[in-house]
């Protein structure tokens, strides 16, 4: 690989890596940075380079995946990244594909100086196994040009994708959507259970729920995890509840109730209660099974 300029990556978590892995098998060159020393070895395994600071990224590179866990470290990435860019270079291209508060992505986009940065909005519908697979799907907000300019690692990341207009709305798409999932990932947890006390072989009773009127992807992605117990992760527990309380939260402000939404922050929850936090989602089904008749 001889690319002159890296691409930085900032947060080598589950979809850090999975991102990583796709532009690296795309040709590209990385330069990567995490809080968290110790997560770039994955990443230097990888053939990426490792940076000391955001400070560097910013000097060294001209297009930045931001792959953190939440808004606030969001906000706080590109502030510094916008203080530390060298005078005289060109601005960066920052590219989100962390799920966040939309309101406060449009606010940040609204201040930050576009001669600094360029933001392009694109969260990512798929787990970490599915991103680095290269079926996720994109959501794309923010300026056209500057996700343009960013094709080469748009396409690595996420090649089918939507853009959806100004910044925010890739992140209220995602958020939608992952509501959904998440849902349909309880339900299935809960038809896997009762199929069990009925009597059935929850593997056999899997295979002929996949061939039902019930299919769905949820089912050929965390169906299997279910069944075995294997809960090696994909997306975390914590994670897809950070997505579900900013999901009330949106829905609160519009005067909505998501009473769905509600009922599996409390099954949630009670993962997290039972020291289930750091294991995949598919364990919600743990926390099923431990529910008793009212």
């Amino acid at each position: 690989m001889s690319q002159a300029t890296p691409i930085g990556v900032i947060g080598i978590g589950l979809m850090g890596m999975a991102c990583a892995r796709r532009m690296r098998a795309a040709g590209l060159e990385l330069l990567g940075y995490d809080v968290d020393a110790k997560k770039l070895d994955a990443f230097v395994n990888l053939g990426g380079k490792a940076a000391s600071s955001v400070a560097e990224i910013a000097s060294k590179c001209r297009k930045v995946v931001l792959a953190v866990f939440n808004t606030d470290q969001v906000e706080e990435t590109v502030d510094a990244l916008v203080a530390a860019l060298p005078a005289g270079k060109p601005p960066l291209i920052a590219l989100c594909v962390s799920t966040c508060d939309p309101d406060r992505i449009s606010q940040l986009v609204a201040r930050i100086p576009e001669d600094k940065v360029r933001y392009v909005e694109s969260p990512v519908s798929g787990t970490s196994g599915q991103t680095e697979q290269g079926d996720a799907l994109g959501m794309i907000g923010g300026d056209p040009a500057a996700a343009e300019e960013a094709k080469d690692v748009l396409d690595a990341i996420c090649p089918r994708r939507h853009h959806l207009g100004a910044a925010g709305n890739g992140g209220r798409a995602k958020l939608a959507i992952n509501l959904i999932l998440g849902v349909n990932r309880a339900a299935l947890a809960e038809g896997l259970v009762f199929a069990h006390k009925l009597g059935l072989d929850p593997s056999a009773f899997l295979k002929v729920a996949r061939e039902s009127a019930a299919q769905s992807q949820v089912m050929d992605i965390k169906g299997p995890k279910m069944v075995s117990g294997d809960y090696t992760p994909q997306g975390f527990i914590t994670q897809t509840r950070k997505d579900f309380l900013l999901m009330l939260e949106q829905a609160k402000e519009r005067g909505q109730g998501l009473p769905l939404a509600e009922t599996y922050v409390s099954i949630v929850d009670g993962c997290v209660a039972a020291g289930e936090g750091n294991l995949d989602n598919s364990a919600v089904i743990e926390e099923i099974r431990r529910r008793k008749p009212a």
